[in-house]
């Protein structure tokens, strides 16, 4: 398996699940991505496992959450190495800062932004937790994606806030843009512009947790069965063949069978 040691300031490095049904999402993800489920710790924060390592984890969403209407949903975290200082940057670059620093018991330090177009995304400083124990292995995380009707304006955010260097690959409807570290060659990040008509009025800009799977088409056939949905079915992309889907309490995410040469990077 590909097991970091730790993470550089900049980097993608956990995911978490905001739900209204802990234990219904539990058996879902557990499910389909043959996950353990840890005990609930502080707030019933439960983390997943894959073979005895970390790799995402979920959380009831609080009641104000539930009372305002906000639909569960993954969250990214991005490490920083002093999330005070980052944080403190956010709303002179144009972001909003939802949560300032707070600690997580000894496991980090962390605060929650959006960028100039309203994509929440988590800082965090870690301490005993770094972050994902596996990563690009089938039922772990492989890949981050900012999706925004305002693609210009988080790209100048997120290179004020992180240092990131913005690679372009496209106009119109085909604008993609990979965000790497500052004078690295491998991309951290991605970012789609909500362009066309494929795209409802109603979804907002958001974070996109890809996790790698061996087959998509199996892992899409097996969340239905599981009480989820399928938002865009299978299809071959570059990097591999991926789909959108929804867990039963409607929190999005994508699955990405990875080509060849990426699934050891």
């Amino acid at each position: 398996m590909s097991e970091p040691s730790g993470y550089p300031h900049g980097t993608p490095s956990w995911c978490d699940l905001g739900t209204p049904d802990l234990p219904a999402a539990l058996r879902f993800y557990t499910g389909l991505f043959g996950w353990d489920a840890g005990e609930p710790e502080a707030g019933g924060y439960t983390m997943f496992s894959l073979a005895g390592r970390p790799v995402a984890a979920a959380a009831p969403q609080m009641q104000s959450q539930l009372e305002q209407g906000v639909a569960p949903a993954w969250t990214t975290y991005v490490t920083v190495d002093d999330v005070d200082e980052v944080a403190g940057r956010v709303e002179g670059l144009g972001g909003t800062l939802l949560s300032p620093p707070f600690d997580v018991l000894d496991a980090g330090r962390m605060a929650v932004v959006t960028d100039p177009s309203g994509a929440p995304l988590a800082l965090w400083q870690a301490r005993g937790h770094p972050g994902a124990g596996v990563v690009n292995e089938p039922g772990s995380m492989c890949w981050n994606e900012l999706t925004t009707r305002e693609p210009d304006r988080a790209a100048s955010f997120f290179e004020g806030l992180l240092g990131w260097e913005v690679d372009r690959k496209g106009e119109g409807p085909g604008d993609y843009r990979e965000f790497r570290r500052a004078g690295e060659s491998v991309s951290v990040a991605g970012c789609m512009s909500m362009v066309g008509p494929e795209w409802p009025d109603w979804l907002p800009s958001h974070w996109m947790v890809y996790f790698a799977v061996e087959d998509t088409d199996a892992a899409a056939g097996r969340a239905v069965e599981l009480g989820g949905t399928v938002s865009v079915p299978p299809t071959d992309i570059e990097p591999g063949r991926f789909a959108v889907l929804g867990d039963p309490q409607g929190a999005v995410f994508s699955v990405l069978a990875l080509a060849p040469h990426l699934q050891a990077s």
